[in-house]
């Protein structure tokens, strides 16, 4: 599914080069839940914005589904991000003037598919995550744990092949992250591909696979026992 071949991420800060991203190389399957783990500054961000399609690389290649996408254009690249990668964030990310149910259908405008049929599949991703009780509820009406449920079904509701999540239980408090984390899990054993980026090594543990990274570059890549 992500093939990611030497890849490099490069800024200019004044005079000097800082090198994001120093080499990576990495590979997830089908179906394969895999954590990124790292420090503050050790890359994984921008590895994650790049799994994401949300950057492109210095130099490199990226292949998600047999297709080069880090020379894509951005008009391609949103695309992509629609229809194949669902996104997790620790902040949730929910526009607060919306309900629940429109947060889900949000993604859904944006491919352009009807009323009807976003309503019905913003429902199902909602029923899914065990808020089919709590659609017309705007975020601030909903606990920490309901709005990354939320998030998670905005995620869903394009029936992605990829959820990448950035921290998703950063925000929460220890029984609610357990909750959230169980809940990737059996996306994953559902046939979802889960790209987890955590600092937490508790947390990164839980996954099938736990990639390492310090300094833009991979130091370990693991089976989790």
């Amino acid at each position: 599914m992500i093939r990611i071949e030497e890849m490099y991420k490069t800024y200019k800060m004044g005079t000097n080069e800082v090198h994001a991203l120093d080499g990576v190389s990495l590979h997830v399957k089908p179906h394969e839940f895999v954590a990124i783990v790292g420090p503050s500054g050790s890359g994984k961000s921008t590895l994650m914005n790049m799994i994401g399609c949300l950057d492109t690389p210095t130099s490199g290649r990226y292949y998600l589904d047999g297709r080069e996408v880090s020379k894509l254009k951005e008009d391609d690249l949103a695309d992509i991000r629609n229809k194949k990668i669902g996104f997790i964030f620790q902040g949730f990310n929910l526009l607060p003037k919306l309900t629940a149910l429109e947060n889900v259908e949000l993604p859904l405008v944006y491919m352009g598919i009807s009323g009807r049929e976003r309503h019905r599949m913003a429902m199902e991703a909602l029923e899914r995550v065990g808020l089919g009780d709590r659609v017309h509820h705007k975020p601030s009406e909903l606990s920490g744990g309901q709005q990354q449920r939320v998030a998670i079904a905005r995620a869903l509701s394009s029936q992605p092949s990829l959820i990448l999540a950035d921290e998703p239980t950063g925000a929460l408090d220890t029984k609610t992250g357990k909750e959230i984390m169980q809940m990737l899990k059996e996306l994953n054993a559902s046939g979802k591909a889960i790209v987890l980026i955590t600092h937490d090594n508790g947390i990164a543990e839980q996954a099938q696979r736990v990639i390492r990274i310090q300094d833009g570059k991979v130091i370990q890549d693991s089976e989790v026992a």
